[in-house]
């Protein structure tokens, strides 16, 4: 039984008691005392109030001594107005640490076959382009929340709908047709994604060039728009697509062969995957049906032009385009599309969707639509609204080529990564092999602290200097503690200490170590709340609290120098746990920790 737990059962027993009233224990508040207030739990005492009709500090004064008196687990007791601090033996504290040692998953739940079955979307590209620092974040977002779902005991699906059609793939098939010179990733050398990419860049640049040719003609800015030939092209190239044109098709199937190779380097890399992954050119024409479905059925509307809309001013919103005049189709129409294939794919309970938050009003939408459309799930979707993530240097633009690469970024974090750590003298006694391998997890691990770390709903500025820190709140400081663990329980090994299964209860603790296993024991807590809020960042500044205090502790006290051995052991174990959920915090957050740094 958890001490909470028991505390509570014995709160309701003093109630009933000392004021003859039967109660809840939903009506029991217990938190953790203020640090700097004496006691280990703090019981709110006013909702007993009125059921004593004394004042606060005599009621908290009178559960205080029954509990003290009937429940071994309290020692002794100080009251702060209406607040009852409680502070709890040493050996109860002793049996929470046993639990968690004897539980190598400590905090994690396993799903059963009846768990909920969560889909998480995540990553979403466009095909014109390589994976950038705004998907990065978007990336281990969904990463890392699928990881903390499925500790909670869900079933997790995880999905990607890669944005393979429409007008920005058809400028990079375009400028690639016009300029590239059979260009190919082999002949070039380049990633696909990337040589794609610049196809993009080419086609933006040439097109700025043609707008700035009609204007010194004379012609507006709008004027030159529409007479602009280059994009003529680019949309007559759509229409051919969409009309299933051979000569099109094919070279968008080999563009889009060598952008996928491209990005599953970038996600082996990052450490992410998918369950299944779908493409917009398959789950447009199924949201087309769907829209046709709902013009029948009176959902929606056609307008003189051919275009299909929905009425929302009802739901307070405005009206939506879902098909366009000449039958193309929109983002609205594809996400349709993607929802009826994932729902005769899976049967979800729960769709949450990780995207940014410029599409907050989109999914307020797509909710709305899927709802009458007769998704069971549309209704309760949940859009994982994120902020937008930037460098000090400020926005990025991908039409200008002036975005973050993830595969720069990535291969730049491990680079700093390795020099830091020489600079440290932290790799000396490496193999050149080892040396890369560390600054590669330490690298990575830095990139995934730094973004994971802020609550997802804020915009945030990534600064790589400041991330690869082996001090403060960064991955490496993080990892580091992890490392210094590892090297404390192989000297005691090598010493001939073993760890016993279970500890004495007997041993005498400190504050300090009630502390770090106070802390230990809420990381159950902290994964059930990090899964009900959608918030890694939870995970990752819970993490960051444990090894501060941990390394606190170390800085104050012997462990393998301790000469009872008793106390050496308990702390050899309690430090075996602090890097245990070290490494199981840090694994939600798809972050590896090293045993030598």
């Amino acid at each position: 039984m958890k001490i909470e737990t028991a505390l509570i059962k014995a709160v309701v027993e003093a109630i009933n008691a000392l004021y003859s009233q039967a109660i809840t224990p939903t009506q029991v508040q217990l938190q953790k005392t203020k640090k700097e207030f004496k006691g280990h739990l703090t019981l709110v005492v006013f909702p007993f109030l009125r059921m004593s009709r004394k004042s606060p500090e005599q009621t908290a004064k009178e559960i205080g001594t029954y509990l003290q008196e009937n429940e071994s687990l309290v020692v002794d007791f100080n009251v702060i107005k209406g607040f009852l601090n409680l502070t709890l033996s040493t050996s109860s504290w002793m049996a929470v640490l046993n639990t968690i040692d004897a539980d190598q998953t400590y905090g994690y739940q396993s799903a059963t076959d009846q768990s909920p079955l969560v889909m998480i979307e995540y990553s979403s590209p466009n095909t014109n382009k390589p994976l950038h620092l705004g998907h990065v974040r978007n990336n281990l977002l969904g990463n890392a929340l699928a990881r903390i779902l499925a500790a909670n005991g869900n079933r997790v699906v995880k999905t990607n709908i890669v944005n393979d059609r429409g007008i920005h793939i058809c400028k990079s098939m375009l400028a690639w047709k016009k300029y590239g010179q059979g260009e190919t990733p082999a002949s070039s050398g380049k990633k696909g994604d990337h040589l794609v990419g610049d196809y993009y860049v080419s086609f933006d640049k040439h097109y700025k060039a043609e707008l700035a040719e009609l204007q010194a003609q004379g012609k507006t800015k709008e004027e030159a728009e529409a007479a602009s030939l280059l994009m003529k092209e680019a949309r007559e190239m759509l229409v051919k697509w969409e009309a299933g044109d051979a000569e099109v098709r094919q070279l968008w199937s080999m563009m889009n062969e060598w952008v996928y190779e491209g990005f599953d380097t970038t996600y082996k890399k990052m450490g992410v995957s998918f369950d299944k992954i779908y493409y917009e050119s398959e789950t447009y024409l199924e949201g087309k049906d769907k829209v046709m479905e709902g013009l029948r059925k009176g959902f929606f509307y056609r307008k003189e032009d051919g275009s299909v809309w929905a009425d929302l001013t009802g739901n307070g919103l405005d009206s939506k385009l879902l098909l366009r005049g000449d039958g193309t189709s929109v983002y609205m129409t594809q996400d349709i599309g993607t929802a009826k294939m994932r729902f005769a794919d899976f049967s979800i309970d729960k769709m949450i969707y990780v995207v940014g938050n410029e599409q907050n009003y989109h999914f307020q939408v797509l909710s709305i639509l899927l709802d009458k459309l007769g998704f069971a799930w549309g209704k309760d979707l949940i859009h994982f609204s994120y902020g937008m993530v930037e460098l000090p240097e400020g926005k990025m633009k991908s039409r200008e080529g002036t975005v973050v690469d993830a595969d720069e970024l990535m291969d730049e974090m491990i680079k700093t990564a390795k020099d830091t750590s020489k600079e440290l003298g932290k790799s000396d006694h490496y193999s050149e092999q080892e040396a890369d391998d560390v600054a590669r997890i330490v690298g990575l691990g830095a990139l995934k602290y730094f973004i994971l770390k802020v609550d997802a709903r804020k915009n945030m500025t990534f600064n790589p200097k400041e991330s690869i820190d082996f001090n403060g709140n960064t991955g490496p400081f993080i990892q580091y503690t992890h490392a210094r663990i590892c090297s404390i329980l192989r000297k005691a090994a090598a010493a001939g200490v073993e760890l016993p299964a279970q500890l004495p209860t007997d041993v005498a603790l400190s504050e300090k170590e009630i502390t770090l296993i106070q802390l230990l024991a809420d990381f159950s807590e902290i994964v059930r709340q990090a899964g009900a809020d959608c918030s890694p960042s939870i995970i990752a500044n819970y993490v960051y609290d444990l090894v501060k205090e941990y390394n606190q502790f170390y800085h104050d006290s012997n462990i393998l120098r301790e000469e009872n051995e008793d106390l050496k052991i308990a702390r050899l174990v309690l430090s075996k746990n602090v890097s245990k959920v070290i490494r199981l915090g840090m694994q939600l957050l798809g972050i590896d920790v090293p045993e030598r740094m």
